[in-house]
């Protein structure tokens, strides 16, 4: 009966919703209960005045029908980190005065920042702290120098001494360090990081699915902390959402996503890698390997490092640079596959390994489609410091924690 209540509300989104499951679930074949009460906080858990949630790791019965789909290697373990609403943009921070870790998530439908507080540093999150409100899309975050950045579609905010703040009454502090970017909505989302160089990088997708527009559209913008300048880093690139640096070169990797409405099979999603400042990717003509638009020259353009699915989505990626799995995980390219939209076979709903010197491509986890559903969206992966991974879903509202225990 719980399972059938489910899928009504799969279908009648507008009028039902499910509790968001608890952190702590791992893995067993326990059964899970769902109610029709949208945001309800799970049983249990108490809110303070300062947004805080309490008492999060709780009886982990709710995420047993999601985490029941997946597929993964021999010897790893997924769990449920905590349960944040539309989860999207990880960053982590370690307070060492406190002797906390603190991840930080970021959303683009809904309206807020959260920190997830693991006191101890033990891997199980002690309280849930909204930390930013009524924002417009905060999609990106990124933890630098001690203080927390916040990118909405055309403005970043800085929240200074971030780690010391956590735990004061109100609205945490905050100052506008750049609020000239594009104001489209339309594919304008931010992921923001910051490079070896202490520049901000920040994407600026095209406001379209294949126009051309001046720059600053289409393109990885970097920008300069101390005097606010913009500089082009790369052009021709539809929509990057997320992207991270080599291990070892600190070459800028990317994800990009393709465009639509040429058929389920092109262009493909890529994986790219800038060896150059101001190189072109060839969006909109040029997609994968393959010249889309008649007559165009993709000659000179930058050709992908992998070819991804097509329409798959493929968002947050890092490389694997610890130890906890075994060796022929490290340095791969972990790529989350949100999902496709306009397939008529859904695709993606995943998470991919790729190997950068065999360019091979397969799947690490694979669950979020099943039997005909969504049960997630996986959105972006990011390392701690024992070696575990998380990864956030914004359909289901979850951040998980892959770990190797065999």
């Amino acid at each position: 009966m719980k399972k059938v209540i489910f899928g009504l509300c799969l279908l009648l989104i507008a009028g039902c919703s499910y509790n968001r499951p608890p952190a702590g679930d791992k893995v067993t074949n326990q059964e899970i209960g769902w109610t029709a009460q949208s945001g309800a906080i799970a049983s249990g858990d108490k809110t303070s005045s300062n947004g805080v949630s309490r008492g999060n790791n709780i009886t982990p019965e709710r995420a047993k029908p999601i985490l029941a789909q997946l597929k993964l290697p021999e010897g790893f373990q997924i769990e449920v980190f905590a349960q944040v609403p539309n989860a999207r943009s990880l960053a982590v921070a370690y307070d060492e005065k406190r002797n906390r870790q603190v991840v930080f998530v970021g959303n683009k439908d809904e309206s807020s920042v959260y920190a997830l507080i693991d006191e101890g540093a033990d891997y199980t999150v002690d309280a849930v702290k909204t930390i930013v409100k009524g924002r417009k899309t905060p999609n990106g975050v990124a933890f630098h120098d001690g203080n927390l950045y916040v990118a909405q579609v055309s403005t970043i905010h800085e929240f200074p001494n971030i780690l010391d703040n956590l735990d004061n009454e109100g609205e945490i502090p905050s100052t506008i360090v750049y609020d000239k970017l594009p104001s489209d909505t339309h594919h304008g989302w931010k992921y923001i990081a910051f490079g070896p160089d202490d520049k901000l990088y920040i994407p600026v997708g095209a406001p379209c699915n294949t126009c051309v527009r001046d720059l600053p559209y289409a393109s990885i913008q970097a920008l300069d902390m101390t005097t606010k300048e913009l500089t082009t880093v790369a052009k021709g690139i539809r929509n990057t959402v997320w992207f991270t640096r080599h291990p070892y070169t600190k070459a800028l990797w990317f994800t990009d996503n393709g465009r639509d409405s040429l058929g389920d099979t092109i262009p493909p999603d890529e994986l790219n890698k800038l060896s150059s400042i101001g190189e072109d990717f060839g969006f909109p003509a040029c997609g994968g390997t393959q010249t889309l638009d008649k007559g165009a020259d993709c000659s000179k353009t930058t050709m992908p490092q992998v070819t991804l699915g097509a329409h798959v989505a493929a968002l947050g990626m890092k490389f694997y640079t610890a130890d906890q799995f075994p060796k022929q995980y490290k340095n791969q390219v972990f790529i989350a596959e949100h999902g496709s939209r306009n397939s008529s076979t859904p695709v993606g709903y995943r998470v991919t390994m790729v190997n950068p010197e065999t360019k091979t491509y397969e799947v690490f986890i694979d669950w979020w489609l099943s039997a005909g559903k969504t049960w997630g969206r996986p959105v972006d992966v990011l390392q701690l410091k024992d070696g575990s991974l998380l990864i956030s879903d914004d359909y289901a509202g979850l951040v998980y924690r892959v770990a190797y225990t065999q």
